[in-house]
């Protein structure tokens, strides 16, 4: 009777460990059929032992979604992709701000990184894993602080609303590269770097960032009025659509969202509204 059940215990361990190797096999093979950059130079063992480690995007935990986050931040970088800011009084500024922001938001779980990019374009943008991104060329149209925190909460609205996984996903699906384990880590942090700068929000991912970015913004202490006026200044100034608008689409049903969240009687009401102090700080260290 002994000897059975050892015999059955070690005929179990075998089996699972089998059926193991078999389901890794199963999911090299199809990473091999359906991502054309896996059967370039990789051995079918190196698939084998990625074959356990695909991303599945419908079950990535917040660790996971940060540390890929960093991965496809560090690609960026070595990349040339972005140029980062180096002045440490600036850097300093935006971080603070946007740490105030990550406090309050609806996700203040994860660690936030806050990046100033050298560059003309007013533009800003979010991966995933809490990095947030804002160009010097956004800092110089601003009027304020308030306006600068209302850039960055949205961008944290989206982070909220796990908008580019979302976007990932469809991506994925769109260029034939999700299999049904999911992604491969390579293929994803490759599809993240894509994704980062090329292609726009929905509709419905914007209009979900402006209210939580609002809502947040009124958490953190800002007056919310600014995100409203940042807005419409540019699209009343801008003779051609800057590339902020671009991939954020800013239309009508928008703004008139954001105006009907607004109550005019506290409109006004929180920090960062005095024009002068933050064109006496920020202007001189991202002007040209």
């Amino acid at each position: 009777m002994f000897m059975s059940q050892r015999y059955a215990s070690w005929w179990a361990f075998w089996y699972s460990k089998g059926l193991y190797v078999l389901v890794a096999l199963l999911m090299a093979a199809t990473i091999i059929l359906t991502t054309p950059q896996a059967s370039q130079g990789r051995s079918w063992l190196d698939l084998l032992f990625q074959g356990v480690q695909v991303i599945q995007l419908s079950r990535l935990s917040d660790n996971q979604e940060v540390q890929l986050g960093q991965q496809i931040n560090q690609v960026l970088l070595k990349e040339g992709k972005v140029e980062l800011y180096r002045n440490d009084q600036i850097n300093r500024y935006v971080t603070s701000i946007g740490q105030r922001l990550a406090k309050s938001s609806d996700r203040p779980n994860i660690p936030y990184t806050f990046q100033v990019v050298n560059d003309d374009a007013v533009n800003a943008f979010a991966t995933m894993g809490g990095f947030v991104y804002v160009h010097t060329g956004l800092m110089e149209k601003v009027s304020n602080e308030a306006e600068l925190a209302s850039v960055l909460a949205h961008e944290i609205g989206h982070i909220v609303g796990h908008h580019a996984l979302e976007k990932m996903r469809k991506t994925a699906i769109t260029q034939g590269l999700l299999t049904a384990a999911g992604l491969d880590r390579q293929t994803f942090v490759q599809l993240g770097v894509q994704l980062a700068y090329s292609l726009p929000n929905s509709r419905g991912a914007e209009l979900e960032a402006d209210q939580l970015g609002l809502q947040n913004l009124k958490r953190a202490g800002y007056a919310p009025i600014a995100m409203l006026t940042f807005m419409e200044k540019l699209i009343k100034y801008s003779s051609s659509a800057p590339e902020f608008l671009s991939s954020h689409p800013a239309t009508p049903d928008r703004i008139e969202a954001l105006r009907a969240s607004i109550d005019p009687a506290t409109a006004n009401q929180g920090d960062g509204l005095n024009e002068k102090s933050y064109r006496n700080f920020v202007k001189p260290l991202v002007a040209k």
